[in-house]
């Protein structure tokens, strides 16, 4: 029975490319594979379109920078109560892609942010609603192996190549003051990211894929620059069954601190290291209709400054036209 979530797979010389280089390390980070994730591996069929729609809560928690650029240790040193910041977002994801002469797609995203912050000892602090950056990008095949029988073919690898840009909202005011840049549904700058992309399947029920990613950002109009990133994924997945799929998967992320201003000022609570454990359900729901369940939780850490990164949960659909 054809499915839109077939066979997953992964990069041959995957753990070489896990030393290629850094993933951006925004107060709430993605890590993971998206196309892999909404779009499955079965991306190279001709002509085909798909429609993703995802629901994913991110939940982190940090120490506060100072007042005025002024760190929080020395903040605190001085008489302040600099605290811990929380940050959730609730983000609906909607994403569009195509698929030309089983060789190239094109990939955009659009999604709808949802956050909230509170501080020690204070409660919540502030909320907002409203779009988040879309990104644009494509992926091309760049070599696949000759077809099998029984499985098409076995393995292939991509490169990707794209843009976040900046036209989500970074400038949302209340009370006549910009909200606090974590508030901001966008991060007001265009990024570019590159990596590859990979599928191997081991039989006709199981299969490895892999990708890997580097993103770089670029600063807004108030002087504030997320960090450069670097992503990597390693997954397996195993039919189950007519409509059951299983997946396994390893996703990590490398960050560098965020720069707050134009001074080059580094807030010490941002960037790092850290690698999720991401198992994932896959259902056929029916009439080229898929349902995905999965959930992110942190298994290593290895983060700067005062920082808590918490389970990333994800709901989604995807359709096939």
């Amino acid at each position: 029975m054809r499915t839109l979530y077939p066979r997953l797979a992964v990069l041959a010389g995957f753990v070489l490319l896990l030393a290629a280089p850094p993933a951006r390390a925004c107060s709430i980070c993605r890590c993971g594979d998206p196309t892999f994730n909404a779009l499955g591996t079965d991306v190279y069929k001709e002509g085909a379109f798909r429609v993703s729609l995802d629901w994913e809560r991110f939940d982190k928690e940090q120490g506060i920078f100072g007042e005025e650029g002024v760190p929080a240790a020395k903040d605190a040193a001085e008489g302040g109560s600099p605290g811990r910041e929380a940050v959730i977002e609730n983000r609906l994801t909607t994403a569009l892609s195509y698929t030309f002469g089983e060789r190239a797609i094109a990939v955009a995203r659009v999604p709808w942010s949802s956050r909230s912050t509170s501080e020690t000892g204070i409660g919540t602090t502030g909320a907002s609603k409203d779009l988040a950056d879309p990104e644009i990008y494509g992926l091309v095949r760049l070599w696949s192996s000759q077809f099998t029988g029984g499985l098409g073919r076995r393995a292939w690898i991509s490169a990707l190549g794209g843009v976040k840009t900046a036209w989500g909202k970074n400038d949302l005011t209340q009370g006549g003051e910009r909200l606090d840049e974590h508030l901001q549904p966008g991060t007001g700058s265009t990024d570019w990211f590159g990596g590859l992309s990979s599928v191997y399947l081991l039989d006709a029920r199981s299969s490895l894929f892999g990708s890997v990613q580097y993103r770089g950002t670029g600063t807004n109009d108030f002087g504030y620059h997320y960090g450069d990133s670097k992503l990597a994924n390693f997954g397996y997945e195993r039919k189950l069954g007519q409509i059951w799929d299983a997946a396994v998967e390893l996703n990590y992320r490398d960050s560098k601190q965020d720069r707050v201003d134009a001074a080059g000022t580094l807030d010490p609570n941002t960037g790092g290291r850290l690698l999720y454990l991401t198992p994932r359900v896959i259902v056929d729901l029916g009439k080229g209709l898929v349902g995905r369940l999965a959930i992110q939780v942190p298994v290593y850490k290895d983060l700067n400054g005062d920082q808590r990164e918490r389970a990333v949960a994800n709901v989604g659909v995807t359709y096939l036209f």
